[in-house]
């Protein structure tokens, strides 16, 4: 009974994607001017530096790679942040914390729906693209169950750090700047923006022990690798599993801890 009504929520959240259709249209245009600015500051640094590969990536690996890591941000990203900060400012959360489920649960199934959307509006659509452009540059395999097996802890863990900072809300009623600071944190060392192989090697080491990196880094290794070692997919499977035990224990004991103390403007 418990899926029939979270299932209820995901079909909700597609409806309501669909109702705002221009916006996923400004969304991709949006991301294809990115995309052009990518390419040409890329081709930049490719050229300066003289030579074909960089750190262990040629100009086309690196592109292929942020690519598909702008396609997976839209697919997974939630704005979680923003629903939990406008309901505590306007004490809609008042409502949400009477509903017959947990509310870090109704959150998530609420968004759910736009998961379904984003994945066949905007990933699937790069994934093909990428695909057939590249002649052979992401392999359809066994690597593609395990990047569904990886993406699925990558969501979890990418809700479980939106939950945190949102929760932070209770405490400054206010949350733009986190969420700016979050975001950019996040894009940042999870490999999004700039692939972790360019990072020097000491601090490589030290992003790829935080939870970040599984987020967008280890999905995409493991999508782009066509014959990953059993080790290294188990390190990186194993390292995913482990912070979405401990994000999601995290978000948890934080909301429980931060409710105590709940102040609401508007209710």
């Amino acid at each position: 009974m418990k899926l029939k009504k979270y299932l209820a929520l995901t079909r909700a959240g597609i409806i309501e994607a669909l109702q705002f259709r221009l916006g996923s249209f400004v969304i991709v245009v949006g991301n294809l001017l990115y995309l052009i600015v990518v390419y040409f500051l890329w081709k930049a640094i490719y050229a300066s530096a003289g030579t074909d590969v960089v750190n262990g990536m040629t100009f086309s690996d690196t592109l292929i790679y942020l690519v598909l890591a702008t396609a997976l941000f839209n697919f997974m990203e939630m704005y979680a942040v923003w629903e939990i900060g406008r309901a505590i400012q306007s004490g809609k959360i008042v409502l949400d914390l009477l509903k017959p489920m947990k509310y870090r649960t109704y959150l998530f199934w609420s968004y759910s729906g736009s998961f379904v959307t984003n994945f066949f509006m905007t990933f699937l659509p790069t994934f093909i693209v990428v695909a057939a452009v590249t002649h052979g540059a992401v392999h359809p395999g066994l690597n593609l169950l395990w990047f569904v097996v990886s993406v699925v802890m990558a969501i979890i863990i990418n809700y479980s750090i939106d939950f945190i900072v949102g929760t932070v809300c209770l405490y400054t009623e206010s949350i733009w700047g986190i969420n700016i600071m979050k975001q950019v944190i996040v894009l940042l060392l999870s490999g999004a923006t700039i692939p972790l192989a360019f990072f020097p090697e000491g601090f490589r080491k030290a992003v790829e022990c935080l939870p970040f990196q599984s987020i967008y880094n280890a999905p995409l290794s493991i999508l782009l690798d066509a014959h990953p070692e059993p080790k290294k997919l188990a390190v990186t499977l194993g390292i995913q599993l482990l912070w979405c035990v401990v994000m999601t224990v995290i978000s948890k004991l934080f909301w429980k801890v931060s409710l105590r103390r709940i102040t609401v403007n508007g209710g």
